[in-house]
């Protein structure tokens, strides 16, 4: 059993990472392409792509090497025979819940361990590919805008002596306002030793700059030049492209959620707790402390000195309609810009607050999924297992089409815990923990149906139950009819003519 199960195992494992990582590669390719970066750099690339898809390769891999070694044992009838001869399910299932019971807690550590340094390691290298300039690579007959701040139009190339012929280049480096237009006959790019900057030779050319910009600066003058022309026979751009490909320093990525494991998510999450705890107080204290919508300390004061007998408590309406017109518009405005104020400082502080609290799911959403990960493993071998064995089906035909839509259903339930649990609409616990909910209760089903041998998919069975129990809802059925042909309007001749 698990010599089968583990070589099942090994081959669909590798067949969902290479799937999982064309996914991944077709998410990223804009990154990739054109930036002319060495085998060296795509080679570190895929491979920490590889471990970044094993947390969904892993338990995708497990139900389908389930189903298939089951359904090739029910296929062949060795599972009716080790049944026969007094084996249960459960006794036959026993190594190879030991086995995926491990990879379970290899699963963990993998998550716990591994996967924060290959995730630090992957996205620095993810920021250094999109900051990186693209291949020069000017084509003809079309407006190029790979060089940040310019577009250049060649017309011909000669690819013996890389000169270009009947050039147009717009350079927006400064604005639209204040874009140069130069036109040449032939030129040529040269990259500078230290591959830092651009030379771009033009021959016979001329260019136009707008400097009704600069016009409008320099307001002492009144006289108007709407354009500058010039005409040159050499001109010589040096640009800003730096072809080296740079490295993201990694320290970037330190205090990401993604970057830690778990001792370092829960010390994380404590201590932006602690301090949103106490900032929370702070700014209850200062609410309190001064009494938005009541009366100013300064008039409690005074207020307070007055004896008891002479103190009067006015009413806010009576106060306010005995008032002149002047001081009830003052009264108003002064009211309405405390009332402004007051606002602005709630929405600062639940700002403030916001902040502590995204940081704070963030991090308790990735504790919880590398234990859910581990979880998984085990849920999906108890659904594939027995359905595998109830399906009796063996192959790379229905035990992938099962798993498939299995997985896309737990895909689709996990994504949408995650959200909620982002948001913060549910609780983080139960946003990620909400497929295993919705899976677990499948998976305990069909091991009973299994170990029953119970015939799930059988439709004999199942017409027999429906003759069992239709004679007991025949009687409801009329009855219902009979309800729906009285509440019916009765049909006039005209009608029925």
């Amino acid at each position: 059993m698990l010599k089968n199960f583990l070589g099942l195992f090994l081959l669909t494992f590798m067949i969902c990472i290479f799937i999982l990582l064309m996914q991944f590669v077709w998410m990223h390719v804009k990154d990739l392409v054109g930036k002319g970066v060495g085998i060296g750099v795509l080679s570190e690339f895929f491979f920490y792509a590889v471990i970044s898809v094993v947390p969904l390769a892993l338990p995708l891999a497990i139900l389908l090497a389930s189903l298939m070694s089951f359904g090739n044992l029910g296929e062949k009838f060795e599972l009716t025979a080790m049944k026969a001869a007094g084996v249960s399910l459960f006794r036959i299932m026993q190594p190879l819940i030991i086995a995926v019971s491990i990879i379970s807690v290899g699963a963990f550590f993998f998550a716990n361990y591994v996967l924060p340094i290959s995730q630090v390691k992957l996205w620095t290298l993810i920021f250094s590919l999109r900051q990186k300039s693209p291949e020069l690579d000017i084509p003809e007959g079309e407006f190029y805008d790979g060089i940040s701040g310019y577009n250049i139009y060649v017309r011909g190339k000669d690819t013996k002596t890389g000169m270009l012929h009947d050039l147009m280049i717009y350079d927006l480096s400064k604005g639209f306002q204040d874009a140069t237009v130069m036109v040449a006959d032939s030129g040529k790019i040269y990259f500078t030793e230290d591959n830092h900057y651009l030379l771009l030779v033009l021959y016979n050319g001329e260019s136009f700059e707008n400097l009704n910009q600069q016009q409008q600066k320099a307001t002492q003058t009144r006289q108007r030049i709407p354009y500058r022309r010039e005409t040159f026979a050499k001109k010589q751009l040096l640009i800003d492209f730096d072809t080296e490909f740079n490295r993201y320093d990694e320290s970037v990525l330190r205090d990401q959620h993604v970057s830690k494991n778990v001792t370092e998510l829960v010390h994380s999450i404590d201590s932006v707790d602690a301090i949103a705890h106490q900032r929370s107080r702070e700014q209850s204290k200062e609410m309190v402390s001064k009494r938005y919508f009541a009366r100013d300390k300064k008039q409690d004061r005074q207020v307070s000195t007055v004896k008891d007998e002479e103190m009067h408590y006015y009413d806010p309406d009576s106060l306010y309609q005995s008032m002149n017109n002047h001081d009830k518009h003052k009264a108003l405005q002064t009211a309405y810009e405390r009332a402004r104020t007051m606002n602005d400082q709630v929405e600062y502080n639940a700002l403030l607050l916001d902040d502590s609290q995204r940081y704070i799911r963030k991090h308790a959403m990735e504790l919880h999924r590398k234990f859910t990960l581990s979880f998984a493993c085990l849920i999906f071998f108890f659904i594939g297992a027995p359905f595998g064995a109830i399906v009796r089906k063996g192959g790379l035909g229905m035990p992938v089409v099962i798993s498939v839509v299995m997985f896309i259903i737990y895909y689709i339930i996990d994504n949408a815990g995650y959200k909620m649990a982002r948001e913060g609409l549910w609780p983080v616990w139960a946003g990620m923990w909400l497929s295993s909910f919705v899976l677990l209760p499948i998976g305990i089903f069909f091991t009973y149906k299994a170990a029953t041998d119970s015939a799930l998919l059988n439709p004999e069975a199942w017409i027999k139950q429906w003759e069992k129990i239709k004679p007991y809802i025949n009687p409801y059925i009329i009855r219902c009819k009979n309800i729906y042909n009285k509440l019916l309007p009765k049909k006039s001749k005209k009608n029925k003519i």
